[in-house]
């Protein structure tokens, strides 16, 4: 499981209760989050791509299913793309944006991190309270103004205290659109929030023709975290989809 750009694996703490009981988890710190050592050099998908490739090696995960939430749904597309893992689901995956998109995606995002990391010293406060989370975070959810308070100050700090997020933001910006594949090791599940304001909903058609054998899924009153907003549904539709045999 592959969180997104400035989080780490808590973020999935919403899904841990429903996914623990039948399948065994294995949460990464992408390089430069959490407790993962930043990568030297420049901070490129394909410097990522290539650092999880060598941990799935590594480890000895190679018929793993994947999951990843936005950076991290591109990346584990990218693995399914190289052919590393077994079933593949990517929660609003980033790579696919075009035109306007791409600097709407940067510059919202750097506008953003500068508010979280200028108003670092009043996380705790400010997580407390419904509109102040709503104000936060409302270019990432649906409704933040129901998220827990503990999930919302654990997200605010990892995402200031990122070393590498300006760097990995500008790649993002800059870089190559996400490859896509007409073959895969197992099934890729691609799924999207009806309401996400950071990667549009209109993009997730592009990733669906990068990867035409994919199966789209929407989540309703659904923000670009859907393991978030709707994390009962979320859950379901990972363990349907990497409980089925490859094909």
């Amino acid at each position: 499981m592959i969180h997104g750009l400035g989080s780490n694996l808590r973020t999935w703490n919403p899904l841990l209760p429903a996914l623990r009981g039948s399948r065994e988890l294995i949460l990464v710190d992408l390089p430069g989050h959490g407790r993962s050592a930043p990568l030297a050099g420049r901070q490129t998908m394909q410097a990522h791509a290539d650092a999880l490739a060598s941990f799935v090696q590594s480890q000895d995960l190679k018929s793993a299913d994947l999951v990843g939430s936005s950076v991290g749904g591109r990346l584990v597309l990218e693995l399914a793309r190289r052919g590393i893992g077994r079933h593949c689901v990517a929660l609003d995956p980033g790579g696919f944006w075009h035109g306007w998109e791409t600097p709407w995606f940067h510059w919202t995002l750097a506008a953003s991190i500068r508010l979280v990391r200028l108003l670092r010293p009043f996380h705790p406060g400010l997580s407390r309270h419904a509109v102040s989370r709503t104000l936060l975070l409302a270019q990432l959810s649906a409704r933040p103004w129901v998220l827990p308070p503990q999930l919302v100050v654990e997200e605010l700090q990892s995402l200031a205290a990122t070393p590498v997020f300006d760097a990995m933001l500008r790649e993002l910006a800059s870089g190559p659109l996400q490859q896509g594949s007409v073959t895969t090791p197992g099934l890729v599940t691609i799924g999207w929030g009806r309401q996400d304001h950071l990667l549009l909903p209109r993009q997730a058609e592009r990733a669906r023709v990068a990867f035409p054998s994919a199966h789209l899924h929407w989540f309703e009153r659904c923000g670009h975290f859907p393991h978030w907003d709707q994390p009962a549904e979320t859950a379901r539709v990972i363990l349907e989809k990497v409980g089925k045999d490859a094909p």
